[in-house]
């Protein structure tokens, strides 16, 4: 009972600190010193990903293999799309997002394992354990998510296409690696936490949605 009261304080104050990130993140971008708020993208991301894998219901070598594989297949394709154009497009990453290896930010690839493991939470819950129709939505919400993203990514110094404006390659490139990505983490997680997670994919839709009502 002890150990189940002072789990659910660590799943609250997690959420707590994901929705004040966010929320004075839309503030003080949108309405303040944006490059100053910007600048703690890196810090947000981290403690995003720290707070995810704290919340997890149980961290076993699968889940660590799962998060691992998911990390270095989203930086090898990000790897080959900004030296080569495959995948996603002619793009650059810029300044905001950190220490880079071949011109991709190390935080990308977490970030790529966040949303895999956050869409892919929901997903799962979402359709009782269907795992083809979980992979689906999964990979869904993953798209959408970028769709939101990508006009404000410039703006926020992240990266920004040769085109300007994102390809329709960009979002095909996002389906080819979100389908291994949910595939990997449906059959790599068996216990899926569902809390926190739901609370970081809609805290994220919400930050680049308003996002994207402030630049219009």
């Amino acid at each position: 009972m002890k150990f189940l009261i002072t789990e659910n304080k660590i799943k609250f104050a997690s959420i707590f600190v994901i929705w004040l990130f966010h929320v004075c993140g839309v503030i003080g971008i949108g309405f303040a010193n944006k490059d100053f708020f910007v600048s703690f993208t890196p810090i947000n991301l981290l403690i995003s990903f720290f707070l995810l894998f704290s919340n997890q219901i149980h961290v076993n070598s699968d889940t660590v293999k799962t998060a691992c594989s998911i990390f270095f297949i989203g930086m090898f394709a990000e790897v080959l799309g900004v030296n080569y154009g495959y995948i996603f497009g002619e793009y650059i990453y810029l300044d905001n997002l950190g220490m880079k290896i071949m011109g991709v930010p190390l935080l990308i690839g977490i970030q790529w394992v966040i949303l895999s493991f956050v869409t892919g939470s929901f997903a799962h819950y979402f359709f009782k354990n269907k795992r083809i129709k979980s992979i689906c939505l999964g990979v869904f919400l993953m798209i959408l998510l970028d769709f939101l993203i990508e006009p404000v990514a410039p703006d926020l110094g992240f990266w920004v296409f040769e085109s300007e404006v994102a390809p329709l390659q960009n979002y095909v490139g996002w389906f080819l690696i979100a389908i291994p990505a949910q595939i990997i983490f449906h059959f790599g997680v068996e216990n899926k936490e569902i809390v926190f997670s739901i609370n970081l994919l809609v805290v994220n839709f919400l930050f680049f949605g308003i996002l994207n009502l402030i630049a219009l």
